[in-house]
């Protein structure tokens, strides 16, 4: 299996460059950063900060399973810009450790995944195309979407490229 780890990477550098618009637009707009932090687009679902913790999360469980690897556990306890960034430096810290050999044969393991519908996986392609990255990726869109939803200055591109 080909590793996704550049990909989890990418997606994960694109929402770092999107917080630190957000920042940014919380700055010039006399905006408290707290009131973005915890801004939802549905009262029963999560606010920025948890996507964003949560869209780490799914980087880290995706290629960690899919690698054999143990990932590192997080307190969950972010409450700023400042700490979000972190959370996603040491995100990709993680990631960064992982060999692209660590993936071969992958696709053929079957995995046991907690929250994924009926707890496993026929194998770590199925995983990875039905699960990990489309679970990676609902975050990231929804992270993006509040802060569009906000008023936050976010095109396409921010969401596709980091600038």
């Amino acid at each position: 299996m080909e590793s996704p780890i550049p990909d989890l990477i990418h997606g994960l550098r694109c929402l770092s460059s999107n917080l630190t618009k957000a920042e940014a637009h919380c700055e010039s707009h006399k905006i408290s950063p707290e009131a973005l932090l915890k801004a939802r687009l549905y009262p029963d679902m999560f606010h920025l900060t948890r996507n964003v913790t949560t869209a780490c999360d799914a980087a880290k469980f995706t290629a960690a399973r899919l690698s054999q690897t143990e990932p590192p556990r997080y307190e969950d306890n972010e409450a700023s810009f400042a700490e979000l960034q972190a959370r996603i430096a040491k995100t990709i810290a993680f990631l960064e450790t992982i060999p692209d050999t660590a993936f071969a044969a992958a696709e053929t393991r079957e995995l046991t995944v907690p929250l994924a519908p009926e707890g496993t996986a026929p194998n770590g392609q199925t995983y990875l195309v039905r699960f990990g990255m489309p679970n990676f990726y609902f975050h990231l869109a929804t992270a993006y979407n509040i802060l569009r939803h906000n008023g936050v200055v976010l095109g396409k591109r921010d969401f596709l490229w980091v600038r």
